[in-house]
């Protein structure tokens, strides 16, 4: 690695291994400002999701900054085929990435809670939005003739589902993702609805001037939680107030950023809405180093229910993603539903409101 290299990933924090550095997609992201998932998808040229040239742009330069070896200088040429004997009753957990959030580990618990008492094994695999590795693995799974797949996304998106899934008498299930045709059982959040739910809860106790701190705006959950903060606006009869809207990228840092940025306003919010549980954190780092108190200065509710969140001071208040609950509907709907040769609804599942001690009146009633 170069020592241009070397000084960024020294000042971005990036870790040691056996005395050489050690740069991950988590340190690109943080020098790119943009979400992991979002790293992923731009060095594995994923086009399955619209993202902006400038923030390809950026993933790419700070890449190249840090050192990183890009997918095509890691793999490997592929081994000949030797398969094991097939696994009777195996499903396969196939997502496209696990590392990067607990909330896919999450929905693997609950597909192997629900199969406890099957008798069926549940194995899992991580494709990273590789466009050669995904084919490859749904084979593998496919030529043992598992009973089942679980297609899963680590962020609510719409997919193009792959041909050879198409192909196949296999049953597939779709989690946290959904296509156009509805041709596969799929399950994802209620976001708009939870964002509703988010703002109504800030407005019940009394507030008007709210803001929300969105992830990227190209993800269906950002988009979801914001059509929600809105939609609770309205039915408030509460002005919107496109100033009190800060786009975040899901870290801590965004958070702490637009915390600062929301309360340098003339007008500043008296509540803010993270739409996850780690930009919380920073906000509540920002806020605290100005001095004020949570919640008697300003209330803040986050997403997700995060380990994280009963442990701040206070205890963030939060909205629970049932990604475990996600997990235990896919096995229940291979079990017990028809999973092919028809139009499958898109079920939502509701995210339930966890309420804690960072939520109070407003200091002030503007």
């Amino acid at each position: 690695m170069n020592d241009q290299a070397n000084k960024a990933g020294q000042h971005r924090g990036v870790g040691r291994v056996a005395g050489r550095q050690r740069v991950t997609m988590h340190d690109i992201a943080r020098v790119a400002g943009c979400s992991q998932t979002t790293v992923s998808l731009v060095l594995n040229k994923n086009d399955s999701v619209k993202i902006s040239e400038d923030t390809k742009q950026r993933v790419l330069d700070a890449a190249n900054t840090l050192g990183y070896a890009m997918p095509s200088q890691l793999r490997k040429p592929q081994d000949s085929a030797r398969r094991p004997a097939a696994l009777d009753g195996t499903i396969a957990f196939v997502v496209d990435d696990l590392a990067s959030s607990p909330e896919m580990v999450n929905a693997f618990n609950g597909v192997k809670q629900a199969v406890r008492d099957t008798g069926n094994l549940v194995l899992l695999a991580e494709t990273q939005n590789d466009p050669e590795v995904e084919p490859r693995t749904l084979r593998y799974f496919l030529d043992q003739q598992v009973a089942g797949i679980i297609y899963a996304t680590v962020f609510t998106r719409r997919v193009v589902v792959p041909d050879i899934l198409r192909q196949t008498a296999t049953p597939v299930l779709l989690l946290n993702c959904f296509c156009d045709d509805l041709s596969f059982p799929a399950v994802i959040p209620g976001e708009v609805a939870a964002g509703h739910t988010a703002t109504n809860a800030l407005i019940k106790a009394g507030h008007k001037r709210i803001a929300t701190i969105t992830g990227e705006p190209f993800m269906e959950c950002a988009a979801g939680r914001t059509t929600g903060y809105r939609n609770a606006l309205a039915s408030a009869d509460i002005p919107f107030d496109e100033d009190l809207v800060i786009e975040g990228n899901w870290l801590p840092s965004a958070g702490y950023a637009a915390t600062r940025e929301l309360m340098d306003l003339p007008s500043p919010p008296t509540a803010i809405f993270c739409q996850n549980d780690r930009m919380a954190i920073g906000c509540y780092e920002a806020l605290k180093e100005l001095g004020l108190s949570i919640p008697a200065d300003i209330s803040v509710i986050g997403f997700d229910d995060d380990e994280t969140a009963r442990h701040l001071s206070p205890p963030l208040t939060s909205m629970i993603l049932p990604t475990r609950a996600m997990g235990r509907w896919v096995v229940e709907q291979l079990f017990h539903g028809p999973t092919d040769g028809q139009r499958h609804p898109l079920v939502k599942l509701e995210c339930e409101l966890v309420e804690r001690d960072s939520i109070s009146e407003p200091k002030r009633r503007t």
